[in-house]
């Protein structure tokens, strides 16, 4: 039996006797270039290194491997031909600046050359049927004659009201009635247009309730039969060229028949995100989800479960678009689903579940491969009775140290497998030696300094005092490690408008000391003693300070400001400090002052919708990107609240915040009572976190394939090592992957990523996550296993990081089509043969569609003169640092009832599109 995914008929249809052809092919003209392909011809791609062996040992259970299922693969003569249309051919994708050249990376460097956009010529496939099927969606719309819901039941939205499950053996979606319409009788060109077969709900596919049939009404007048729905979309003018379609589609042939015109998908044809949801929940909330099986599909993000680490890590550090790869280029390029883990490596974990083992070595430090560095983990083979271990992403062999050494059981397994946690389980920590740090020495506690601006506004605002109020409260919840009474982190204080003040807050001090620097086109640092010190010890200086503060600037009438010096002078201090840390910068306008960073008003409505639109996402000045490089390299984190009750230029002053790793929070037109709850809340929210200072992480992978593209708040000075300068528990990084070579479906792959950083406590840290993923042949193997919110999680994070360099309406086109070649591909090579106007979708994204129409409409992607630029600007960075759980919140958010309410409660979540 063929694999058969979940079916969407549009209303009212019927066997169309033809189609005509569809607008040129995808992408830019040829002469525009494009970023990381599968199968780049002109890619450098490093070659298996001579001489080393494909481990025979696999770990964990592997892919089912087996011829694929009769009429998996083939189709009758009236079936559209999708995917690539000759080998060549290759997937449109994002295109963006070169990387840096690879300095000292253990990979060879990533070169992208040009490349030829689609041609012109590309042949009329269900790929253009699809993708004017997505784009004729209108998921937000309720249909003629029908208007929403505002209550449901039991998680089903309005648009499926009344849900009827088949029984199990009757997987089949019915089909309201409609006119059954004979297939045309004539045969052109030897393609005859035949009956379709009945669509299917899905067949063997993943375990799952069987989505609901909606309730379709029937036409008056019109008699009940059999019959598909006829689908309403445009097509474009006749395209010259061989096509594999309907009779009149090709060139030279008899003219188009004619035919009715088609309809438009039914919005409650449409899977609902929220039934899929709480399906999940019903079948896997509240369990155990043990980690002991390779590239097993965990539940949803939305799943409430309790994760126990035996052997890969927890879903809640990483999360992948599909937990099967196909096995070789070919495969990934003809599937075009992105090959990509988003890495989550300080995600909080629940009281529930146990916190990660710390493992020190001592001086002897974390045990590594010898050729590709990885770290001891579960992936490692011992051989020779134990005093060998062959590495499982290189299959070097290595020897053990003679400290580590420990015999093996009957089963070539260490008796003390269950006693370390770098055997066992899929996350653990290492204590780091001299040898991992700055200089060879020990790294000191990190620092906190409060950067307040105190110009008019924020004075007569009351946003000064209130600051003040609240950080005599919130500096005795500076975090710390769990073994310690008090935090080690030690804090300063700097306030500015036009010039900046530094205050001395040292505990002998009986009141505090306040030097200003004037000259902030070269700032420096006026104090060292007395300017960072620990709040415990300086407490009544500090408390001094803060109820100071708003009176000695009560009578300021300045109201131009600096931005950049502020963030130099940070620096700088903790650099003089020889210690990492944080800048929490509280600012309210345009950065006007004549300084370095000096910003002007820029905002101008006219670009939006033009090839000029993607500058308004650029920094104005290139200071900035300078400012923040620096920053990393010091291991300066910069988080910035902003108050704006104009344009602030967020593109511009947010530059430095992303690349450092910090957050950026943003209050329009603040007023005290009503936004200071929220403001309060975040920063203590902030000030709170779980953070790793001074990181640099590194993603290893198994032969085959590597790690070519990374998205999140990181700066990169090469192709491999990812450097932050702190990285918190709500921040992840997407990292994509490519094919070097064909995959083993024994071994795996194998990935592991490591993160280098200075604890809160002083003590630098390996952070180590390890995750197995199957490897198949088999197309449905790879569709089985994708994960739709993390789909989503990458395909954001790319395409907002494709407006810097290509304009909004390309990047647009991109999403849809990359959708429409993953649904046609899945179409072709694993569902069942089905009417044309019916949508396929595999059961494991058949809420893609959805959710892809909501990336779509975020603000970010739509140029409408009505939204700010800055909300643009700063929706774009607050999704590039997102988890995959906050990205499925951020755009598929849900409305809930608010108690007390006289109408009649939800029981559930409403959607909200």
């Amino acid at each position: 039996m063929s694999q058969q995914g979940y079916v969407a008929a549009p209303p009212y249809s019927q066997a169309q006797p033809g189609i005509g052809g569809c607008s040129a092919g995808f992408g830019p003209p040829n002469s525009s270039l494009h970023y990381g392909h599968y199968g780049d011809p002109n890619s450098s791609y490093s070659a298996p290194q001579p001489g080393v062996s494909k481990s025979t040992v696999p770990f964990g259970s592997s892919a089912p491997v087996g011829p694929p299922p009769p009429g998996t693969h083939q189709f009758s003569q009236t079936n559209f031909q999708n995917g690539p249309s000759t080998p060549g051919q290759q997937p449109h994708r994002f295109q963006g600046p070169p990387p840096p050249s690879n300095t000292g990376s253990s990979y060879p460097p990533y070169s992208h050359q040009s490349q030829p956009a689609y041609p012109n010529t590309a042949s009329t496939s269900s790929t253009t049927q699809l993708a004017n099927q997505l784009n004729s969606m209108q998921i937000n719309s309720y249909g003629p004659g029908t208007a929403p819901s505002p209550c449901m039941s039991s998680g089903h939205p309005a648009s499926l009201q009344g849900p009827q499950l088949l029984p199990p053996t009757q997987q089949q979606m019915s089909l309201p009635p409609g006119s059954q319409v004979p297939p045309p009788a004539n045969n052109v060109n030897g393609l005859c247009a035949q009956p379709s077969l009945p669509p299917m709900a899905r067949q063997d596919g993943i375990p799952g309730p069987v989505p609901p049939n909606p309730n379709l009404q029937q036409l008056p007048g019109q008699p009940p039969g059999p019959g598909y729905h006829p689908q309403q979309a445009n097509y474009g003018p006749q395209m010259s060229g061989s096509q594999l379609s309907y009779p009149g589609a090709f060139p030279g042939g008899p003219a188009q028949l004619p035919g009715p015109q088609q309809k438009k998908l039914d919005p409650d044809s449409i899977p609902s995100p929220i039934q899929v949801i709480e399906n999940d929940k019903a079948s896997r909330g509240g369990q155990i989800y043990a980690t002991n099986t390779r590239g097993q599909v965990p539940p949803l993000v939305t799943t409430d479960c309790i994760i126990q680490d035996q052997g890969h890590a927890s879903p809640r550090y990483i999360r992948c678009t599909t937990y099967c790869f196909p096995s070789s280029s070919d495969m990934a390029k003809q599937a075009r689903i992105p090959l990509a883990a988003i890495i989550q490596p300080f995600a909080i974990v629940p009281p529930n579940e146990t916190p990660l083992y710390v493992v020190n070595h001592g001086e002897t430090g974390p045990i590594r491969c010898n050729r590709c560095k990885a770290y001891m983990c579960p992936f490692m083979q011992f051989i020779e009775g134990g005093r060998r271990y062959q590495c499982g992403f290189c299959n070097c062999v290595n020897d053990v140290p003679p400290f580590f050494f420990q015999h093996l059981d009957h089963i070539g397994r260490r008796v003390d497998h269950y006693e370390r946690p770098e055997l066992s389980l899929g996350s653990y920590e290492y204590v780091a030696t001299l040898d991992y740090c700055r200089n060879n020495k020990p790294p000191k506690p990190p620092a906190y300094i409060f950067m307040i601006d105190v110009s008019y506004r924020n004075i007569n605002s009351g946003l000064v005092k209130l600051i003040c109020d609240e950080l005599k409260t919130l500096l005795d919840k500076l975090p710390r490690e769990e073994q310690e009474e008090s935090s080690a982190i030690r804090v300063g204080f700097v306030t500015y408008n036009k010039v900046l003040h530094f205050f001395n807050v040292k505990s002998s001090l009986a009141q505090p000391q306040m030097m200003v620097v004037s000259d902030v086109g070269e700032v420096f640092v006026p104090l060292l003693d007395g300017f960072l010190v620990n709040f415990q010890e300086s407490r009544s200086v500090v408390i001094n300070l803060l109820d100071q503060i708003p009176e000695m600037f009560a009578d300021t009438n300045e109201s131009e400001t600096i931005f950049a010096p502020v963030i130099q002078a940070g620096m700088e201090a903790l650099k003089a400090a020889e210690c990492a840390g944080k800048l929490f910068i509280f600012h309210s306008s345009l950065p006007t002052a004549e300084a370095p960073g000096k910003l002007r008003n820029r905002d101008d409505k006219k670009l939006l919708n033009t090839d000029k639109e993607k500058t308004l996402f650029q920094p104005q000045v290139n200071s900035y990107e300078a400012l923040a490089r620096d920053c990393v390299a010091n291991g300066c984190c910069v988080n910035l609240f902003l108050f704006p009750n104009q344009y602030v230029d967020v593109a511009s002053v947010g530059l430095v915040t992303m690349y450092t790793g910090g957050t950026l929070y943003k209050y329009n037109n603040f007023q005290l009572d009503a936004d200071s709850p929220q403001f309060l809340s975040d920063l203590r929210k902030d000030l709170e976190k779980k953070t790793g200072f001074d990181a640099i992480m590194r993603v290893r992978t198994s032969t085959g394939f590597r790690a070519t593209d990374f998205f999140g708040a990181i700066y990169m000075n090469n192709t491999t090592d990812v450097e932050m300068a702190a990285v918190d528990c709500d921040k992840a990084v997407t990292v994509e992957f490519k094919h070097d070579d064909k995959l083993n479906e024994d071994s795996g792959a194998l990935i592991q990523c490591a993160v280098l950083y200075t604890s809160i406590s002083g003590q630098r840290r390996l952070r180590i996550h390890n995750i197995g993923l199957n490897c198949s042949s088999q197309l449905a193997d790879v569709y089985k296993t994708c994960e739709t919110d993390a789909l989503i999680n990458f395909f954001a994070k790319s395409a907002f990081k494709a407006i810097l360099s290509q304009p909004l309406k390309m990047v647009r086109e991109i999403l849809v089509n990359q959708t429409a070649h993953m649904l046609a591909c899945y179409r072709k090579n694993c569902a069942s043969p089905s009417a044309v106007s019916q949508l396929i979708l595999p059961d494991a994204m058949k809420v893609l569609p959805v959710y892809m129409n909501c990336l779509l409409k975020s603000c970010v992607l739509t140029g409408r003169p009505e939204i700010p630029t800055d909300e643009r600007a700063y929706q774009r960075q607050l999704v590039t640092s997102m988890g995959v759980a906050d990205t499925q919140l951020f755009f598929y958010p849900q409305l809930l009832p608010l108690p007390g309410s006289e109408e009649r409660q939800c029981p559930s979540c409403c959607p909200l599109l």
